[in-house]
């Protein structure tokens, strides 16, 4: 919903639009949560995979693609935590 306010000065009027901004934001903060996770789950299906090609085994491979989340997923946090400060 767009809110408009008529603005005077120096008898010229001039209307301003102030946009809500829960709906943008809430778009562009889901958006970011699902490119993340995205990133981070091919990461970890990669990870996986190269560990299982170079012969690792089903439990050693699986350890590898969930640290592999983690990171992507800790480098994400500091990221966003450092452009917060």
């Amino acid at each position: 919903m767009v809110n408009t306010h008529s603005v005077t000065v120096n008898g010229i009027t001039s209307r301003i639009h102030q946009r809500e901004p829960a709906v943008h934001d809430l778009a562009a903060i889901l958006l970011t949560i699902s490119m993340v996770i995205v990133s981070a789950l091919l990461a970890a299906a990669a990870a996986g995979k190269l560990a299982r090609l170079d012969g690792a085994t089903y439990p050693t491979a699986l350890m590898h693609a969930a640290t592999a989340f983690t990171t992507v997923l800790a480098l994400a946090a500091t990221i966003t935590g450092s452009l917060l400060h």
